[in-house]
């Protein structure tokens, strides 16, 4: 049996007469038994900021202290009234009745405070109402928060005419992230759908072969959602943003698996009469690609889990079940579907037994040719480009992003913060928590406001050997001067002796928030870098050749942010960048990047041990130049959808997954690296045997036709 038709135990069960039908029974099985769960994730989201932080984090501490004497399940809204000509008598009475109103509702079970006017002369312009929402602990109670807040708008709109009414505050910020995003998670999931159909369909250019992999996806999408939910349940951090990408990358990823395995199936199907054997073939030569490249992105995933942020580190199982899931159902249920709907599938272009596909010099190998001249040339001109563009990250701010600009839109909450700054001590509403010793209450009290940019300081509450203290900054809860003042108050009061003072709140949330993304970054990425580089190595069995391609990958991402910062900045009008932006990116190109080089150097170092290095790397690059961009199109296209979302973060990350994506399918496979191997030669492998074989075939000019042995994968 000659190596093209070896066939390993793993490939023969699922391409077997009777396998094919005990693998779909078994997904049945799976499939009813998970897609219940599946369809409860949302309920076990935590999409609370407070919940993300690691629990050493100061904000995190005070949380715990200020249960003494607030419920942590309340969320403060704030009703902002404006009136230009100033407010009467009789607006601030038609406020008092609204205030007995929001007393009234079912989740307020504190006292409403307010009117609380503004300082504007002969009469006040604003009104503030503080109305505390409480929805219950956790998952639950911040998915009912919009409809908390909406009852709330909806008194506040009525029976004041002539005022300006905006709800605002923690619960009306947080409302509109949750209804940004609830309203848009099927819109995001059918839109992701569409644009795998249509790729598939200029794929294939058949009205039924797209239907195959779409099915295997959605099932495997609701058997790792199902998995997660479990996983939730049981510990595991799981919000919006993890639960939405999750979705995104099972499509993407399980997509360009099942590309690679039926383009090598449909090439057998032409060399072998038996459909099963055919597959298995396919199975056996595909297989160990997609292993790999999948075991990369699981590998690298939960590099995340080393996170300090819950939310980035509870990322990594999310993103690893659903690429694990996504492998299994496309090496096992995809190919038993493919066998019991047989040749016809492929219509109109059937691969029948015997038929062959003319041979033709195609795109890739007129771009071998081309690398091929100049290959030093090539790859420094490239490198060049590339490094110019990455120049452009230099420019990229990711140090978090204001609650306005967290929106691509202006909802109502943002229009009542700024209303509310401009009348109001700008962090009122979201002030500065204080916890300290009881002891120390008066000392404390002095110290805090002492500090510049503080406006106010509440009278201390003492409970349970602890004081509670709340200093008004003068400055937006989310702005740079709020942190500058919180970094002075933490100053100030851990100054005081034996006074074991914290400082939390919402500014703190968002401080400590940005401090552990930065800490993420520096201990993830090198994380992440050493693994990929181990798995590179053990594949490939080089030292060189892993560290050029995590340097191709590593300068696609830099050029990638370049390119990032430049849109931001002058297309999409954004501030800035969100803190874990940078570190979410870099695993997604590097883990997902890497794929594409796998797949293209698995190929080239197969075709090296037959005609070495040189005619290796063309054959490499012309039999998996097509497969490997379209699976880069679908990738791209799925992350893409991100920009419909009306959240900042998610535009960001979806343009920026989409662009560096491109890159690495495009210009780093099909031209660095192909330029890198022309020039390295067989120097590639070392130090493996492989290094002293000396090319047996020169290329030539122009690239022939794949070799009869070659596989287009």
């Amino acid at each position: 049996m000659n190596e093209s038709t070896k066939v390993g135990a793993l490939a023969k069960f699922p391409s077997s007469r009777k396998g094919k039908w005990v693998v779909v029974a078994l997904w049945v099985v799976a499939f009813m038994a998970l897609a219940p769960l599946a369809g409860s994730l949302t309920k076990v989201q935590d999409n609370q900021v407070s919940s993300w932080l690691p629990g050493d984090a100061e904000a995190t501490q005070v949380l715990e202290v200020t249960e003494r004497f607030r419920s942590n399940d309340e969320f403060i809204a704030i009703v902002v009234y404006e009136k230009a000509a100033g407010l009467t008598q009789a607006d601030l009475s038609a406020i008092g009745d609204q205030i007995d109103r929001f007393s009234g509702l079912e989740s307020v079970k504190s006292d409403v405070v307010g009117p609380i006017t503004s300082a504007e002369q002969p009469s006040p312009q604003a009104a503030q109402v503080v109305v505390p929402l409480n929805v219950g602990r956790g998952t639950e109670g911040f998915n009912e928060l919009p409809d908390a807040v909406e009852e709330v708008r909806d008194i506040a709109g009525s029976g004041v005419d002539g005022l300006s009414v905006h709800v605002t505050g923690p619960a009306g910020t947080a409302a509109d992230q949750v209804t940004a995003f609830g309203g848009t998670e099927g819109t995001l999931l059918m839109a992701t759908v569409l644009v795998v159909i249509v790729l598939l369909l200029l794929t294939y250019r058949s009205p039924v072969m797209w239907l195959l992999p779409v099915i295997s996806v959605g099932i495997a999408l609701m058997a790792a959602q199902g998995l997660i939910y479990v996983m939730a349940k049981n510990g595991l951090t799981v919000n919006a943003q993890s639960a939405g990408i999750l979705a995104v990358l099972v499509f993407g990823a399980g997509t360009d698996y099942a590309l690679l395995l039926i383009a090598r199936y449909r090439e057998e199907l032409r060399k072998h009469e038996d459909k099963h054997r055919a597959m298995a073939i396919a199975l056996n030569r595909a297989g160990p690609a997609i292993f790999a490249s999948a075991a990369t992105v699981i590998i690298g995933m939960l590099c995340l889990s080393f996170a300090d942020l819950n939310s980035t580190a509870g990322l990594g199982p999310v993103a690893a079940v659903g690429i694990a899931v996504g492998l299994l159902a496309m090496v096992s249920l995809l190919p038993a579907l493919l066998l019991i709907f047989g040749r016809w599938v492929f219509w109109p272009a059937r691969p029948n037994y015997g038929s062959s596909v003319a041979a033709k010099t195609g795109l890739w190998d007129r771009v071998g040719s081309a690398v091929a001249r100049k290959p030093r040339f090539t790859w420094v001109a490239t490198a060049i480009v590339l490094g110019v563009l990455a120049l452009g990250s230099l420019n990229l701010t990711a140090n978090g992003l204001t609650n306005a600009a967290g929106f691509t839109n202006k909802p109502d909450s943002v229009v009542g913060a700024e209303i509310l700054g401009a009348h109001f001590p700008a962090g009122s509403g979201q002030p500065v928590q204080v916890v300290a010793s009881a002891d120390k209450a008066d000392e404390v009290a002095d110290v805090l406001a002492d500090v510049p940019g503080i406006d106010s300081v509440s009278e201390p509450v003492v409970r349970d050997g602890f004081v509670y203290l709340e200093g008004i900054s003068t400055a937006a809860p989310d702005s740079d001067e709020a942190v500058a003042t919180l970094n002075r108050v933490r100053d100030a009061v851990h100054q005081v002796p034996d006074a074991n003072a914290l400082a939390g709140g919402q500014t703190a949330l968002l401080a400590d928030t940005a401090a552990a993304n930065s800490h993420d970054r520096k201990l993830v990425i090198p994380i992440m870098l050493a693994v990929v580089f181990l798995i590179l190595a053990g594949l490939l069995r080089s030292i060189v050749a892993p560290v050029l391609l995590l340097g191709t990958v590593v300068l696609s991402f830099l050029a990638t942010m370049g390119i990032s910062a430049f849109f931001f900045e002058n297309v999409f009008g954004f501030e800035g960048a969100d803190g874990a932006f940078p570190l979410l990116v870099f695993v997604f190109l590097v883990a997902l990047g890497i794929d594409y080089n796998i797949f293209l150097m698995t190929r080239v170092h197969e075709e090296s041990k037959l005609v070495g290095t040189r005619r290796g790397a063309l054959t490499g690059l012309s039999t998996t130049g097509g497969v490997i961009t379209s699976a880069g199109l679908v990738l791209a296209g799925t992350f893409a959808v991100f920009i419909a979302l009306p959240l900042t973060h998610f535009v960001q990350l979806g343009f920026a997954v989409a662009v560096g994506v491109l890159i690495d399918a495009i210009i780093i496979r099909a031209v660095l690296v192909t330029a890198l191997t022309l020039d390295v030669g067989r120097w590639m492998w070392w130090p493996s045997k492989l290094a002293q074989k000396h090319d047996v075939v020169e290329a030539p000019a122009a690239v022939d036709p794949a070799p009869e042995h070659a596989v287009r994968v």
